[in-house]
């Protein structure tokens, strides 16, 4: 299998539709260019794809010229990240490119303030808003922690390894999407927002040229929503050899522990301390397959059942109902 290999919670379409109504905005428009059909989104169990994310931000910066999405005090006018992005592509190392943005945006919006300290040993990027109470979902909050991370690991050609991610709100009920967001443990109720991290990657250089830069603004923000889940040692195994599977649902723990070179016993045991199981790692992997696939309309149900390792369409139905909430037939309909 090489499709992309994870979905996203209805929930931050929510948090979208939510604000571009309270800015009046054309909520129908923005569900069209996602493709997305208002009658499904009642479901709370509903996934949609990256793509289908991204072209729904797209589109609301574009209505509402807001990079900020309508949840800040002040607009960031659409372009401003771009503007940013030409600057930071000629800073030398990480150092000097959360030391830009922090000049930048502080200078340019009295939304936020971002302050970069270090000492020794550890770094950290902090961030307050200065009405957070207009980003009651913490949507802005989560999407721009996400942005400061991932951008500048673009930067320098690697992930930078975050010892934690802090917030300044209480946990919330989508907290599970999290895995999908930030590769470290989240600290709830804290005084502000912030990355923490290892000092010494503020040394680390810049890789990226202008050249590499126009193709990474053409693809975002699809690319920040594809990136790979960020799970534990075993679970992330598990996941990588599940995904390289032609049919991932006749894959059996005793094949898996054999390829990961342990007893099955004890994978069973590893991914019970990671609160997880082989079963569950399987059906995750499926589903997000399944909604790939459903958002491809030349592929028969029946072909995406096969693929998928179901004996029947009529039990990849079952399944897909239980996974979703909704059928094949019906998602795809929307």
């Amino acid at each position: 299998m090489s499709a992309p290999r994870h979905s996203i919670s209805i929930h931050f379409v929510h948090s979208i539709l939510a604000s571009a109504q309270r800015n009046n905005l054309n909520t129908s428009h923005l569900l069209d260019a996602a493709g997305l059909n208002p009658a499904l989104l009642h479901n709370p169990q509903l996934r949609i794809t990256p793509e289908q994310l991204s072209a729904l931000l797209r589109e609301l910066w574009k209505l509402g010229d807001d990079e900020f999405m309508g949840m800040a005090s002040q607009p960031s006018r659409h372009g401003v990240f771009t503007l940013i992005a030409r600057q930071a592509i000629h800073c030398r190392t990480l150092g000097c490119v959360y030391r830009l943005i922090s000049r930048f945006y502080n200078l340019t919006s009295p939304a936020l303030v971002l302050n970069l300290h270090s000492s020794d040993q550890q770094a950290r990027f902090s961030m307050r808003l200065s009405t957070p109470h207009q980003d009651s979902q913490h949507s802005l909050a989560e999407f721009l922690l996400l942005l400061w991370h991932r951008f500048p690991s673009w930067l320098i050609g690697q992930r930078i390894a975050l010892n934690g991610i802090e917030l300044d709100y209480p946990q919330p009920a989508h907290i599970s999407e999290y895995r999908l967001m930030y590769p470290c443990p989240a600290q709830f109720e804290q005084a502000e927002c912030a990355l923490a991290f290892d000092a010494s990657w503020l040394q680390q250089p810049v890789v990226q040229t202008p050249a590499t830069l126009y193709r990474y603004l053409q693809q975002s923000p699809t690319d920040w929503f594809r990136r790979q889940a960020y799970y534990p040692v075993f679970t992330r195994r598990v996941m990588d050899l599940l995904e390289t599977q032609d049919t991932p649902g006749q894959l059996k723990m005793e094949q898996a522990a054999d390829v990961l070179h342990i007893t099955a016993r004890t994978l069973r045991r590893k991914l019970i301390d990671e609160g997880t199981s082989f079963q569950a790692l399987k059906d995750d992997v499926r589903r997000d397959a399944a909604i790939h696939y459903l958002n491809q309309p030349s592929m028969p149900i029946s072909q995406i059942s096969r693929q998928l390792g179901f004996s029947e369409p009529a039990a990849f139905t079952r399944a897909f109902k239980q996974w979703t909430g909704v059928s094949p037939a019906g998602y795809r309909k929307r």
